[in-house]
């Protein structure tokens, strides 16, 4: 078989409805979204929502969130597909709503009763307790566990009188044989198919099971290849086998190495954030995870490691995505997303500060807020630093005198020394109060002792053992709140 088909490139996205939106399904969403927009193919979202009692509308709700913070939007699907259980999800869809299993149900009983029909699936009626004795039995004997194929060969007649008395599964007949395959990541990879045993693929015609309703989705969205995390490995070849059953043409594997905590352990929350929403809140930007995500097993042919998204699409290729795990690096995340913010126009990261500028003491001057925004721009990792580093800014922290205190200068010394930049600040006109014009004015008072003047001066405006420069900062603040904040430091020294 072709490593590329014919068939135009259509790729998907199939995430289950039961959890946050995990980092490493966010990696194989980007992986996906990235070669379609290379090969000028479709990015497809499909929600696997058959498991009814695992499946929560506010975990798609979640997904659909995610993948729209990140830009990754998908090319097509039903244009109104959003009922009113499904309300959570409206202030996130765009044109397009996801393709849903739960709505697709008819789909796979025409195919349930197609293999039924032609011999390659059958009921089995085994209790959990017989099959847990069987796999007890074979695992005694050192043999791998696998469904014995007891009900494969039951009459009509018991077929219709054991499904009258009560529930059943329906069962694939697994062929013998290698099944072979080649992997775009892993090159050929053979599979012993009589290692499987008969594999149920649906609890009844409305309950269909993964491995199955992800052939009949595949197949009859056209997907041309089906690019996953390697946990899915061992999915493959009973999928390549079903689709010879029904007759489907095959599409083309790659599957990704796995994430990785530092001790090379499979990606926990014991180590990381797991969920793409708790980046979100942690003051994360979309266009860094989307590097950073894209470097995690995935190398671009020069050495620039700061990737744009449309560097990045125009340079992905799956022939560069590697085998081992990919270790997540949290240094290399925090200093990536600080490049990105640097790189960020001032309105568009004012509009991103907003969320946590509240919690730094922001009370709605947005002109004021861009000063301080423009102080602190350099110094951002996260978004959500703003409110820990800017402060000060909004809110004069309580401090005791002693920082005022330059090496070992008495308080008087410091006093005098804040009345003498004082007397020239209340001088300055207010469109004088800039950090270069500051900058000049005051190089004559401060010049015969730079420490012995700003460091007090600098303290005094932030309160604060470390914090921008004290031009930086009277540049923010304006000409009233700057004499204000040195009169407070004269009182706590002199009463």
């Amino acid at each position: 078989m072709s490593d590329i088909p014919k068939k135009p490139v259509r790729v998907r996205l199939a995430p289950s409805p039961t959890g946050l939106f995990h980092i490493g399904t966010a990696r194989t969403a980007l992986f996906n979204w990235l070669f379609a927009k290379n090969k000028g193919g479709k990015f497809i979202l499909r929600i696997e929502d058959t498991d009814v009692e695992r499946s929560e509308p506010q975990f798609e709700a979640d997904i659909i969130k995610s993948l729209k913070w990140l830009g990754l939007d998908w090319d097509e699907g039903p244009l109104t597909a959003i009922s009113d259980k499904r309300q959570e999800t409206r202030d996130y869809v765009g044109e397009y709503g996801p393709y849903r299993q739960s709505e697709r149900l008819e789909i796979y009983e025409k195919y349930l009763k197609q293999l039924l029909d032609s011999g390659r699936a059958y009921y089995c009626f085994c209790s959990k307790e017989e099959l847990e004795e069987e796999r007890q039995a074979q695992l005694s004997q050192g043999l791998p566990p696998r469904y014995s194929g007891y009900c494969r060969n039951l009459s009509t007649e018991k077929i219709t009188e054991k499904n009258a008395a009560g529930p059943s599964v329906i069962r694939f007949m697994m062929p013998e044989g290698e099944v072979v395959f080649k992997d775009l990541i892993r090159g050929q990879v053979k599979f012993n198919a009589g290692l499987f045993g008969d594999i149920v693929i649906a609890k009844d015609f409305n309950t269909p099971l993964y491995n199955f309703a992800a052939v009949i989705d595949d197949e009859t969205m056209q997907i041309s290849h089906v690019i996953r995390g390697e946990d899915h490995l061992s999915n493959t070849p009973k999928q390549i086998l079903l689709q010879q059953a029904l007759g489907f043409s095959q599409p083309v594997y790659a599957h990704l190495p796995l994430i990785l905590n530092s001790d090379r352990s499979k990606l926990s929350k014991r180590f990381n954030a797991v969920s793409v929403e708790d980046y979100r809140q942690a003051g994360y930007i979309p266009e860094a995870i989307l590097n950073f995500l894209a470097l995690l097993g995935w190398h671009p042919a020069g050495d620039n490691e700061f990737l744009s998204r449309e560097a990045l699409i125009k340079e992905f290729a799956l022939s560069r995505v590697q085998k081992s795990g990919a270790v997540f690096n949290q240094e290399k995340l925090d200093w990536l997303n600080s490049q990105h913010i640097k790189n960020l126009d001032i309105d568009d990261l004012i509009e991103r500060i907003l969320p946590f500028a509240k919690d730094a003491g922001w009370t709605g001057d947005r002109e004021f807020l861009s000063r301080v925004v423009k102080v602190e721009h350099e110094r951002l990792k996260k978004l959500a630093d703003f409110s820990i580093l800017s402060g000060f800014f909004f809110r004069l922290p309580d401090y005791d005198k002693k920082l005022l205190i330059w090496q070992d200068l008495s308080l008087e010394i410091i006093a005098a020394n804040l009345k003498i930049l004082k007397e020239v600040l209340e001088k300055t006109p207010e469109q004088k109060f800039t950090q270069a014009d500051l900058t000049v004015i005051l190089e004559e008072a401060v010049k015969s002792n730079k420490g012995a003047f700003l460091w007090p001066l600098r303290a005094a405006l932030s309160g604060l053992k470390a914090s921008p420069g004290p031009f930086e900062i009277m540049d923010a603040l304006g000409k009233t709140e700057t004499l204000s904040r040195i009169d407070i430091a004269l009182k706590k020294i002199v009463g």
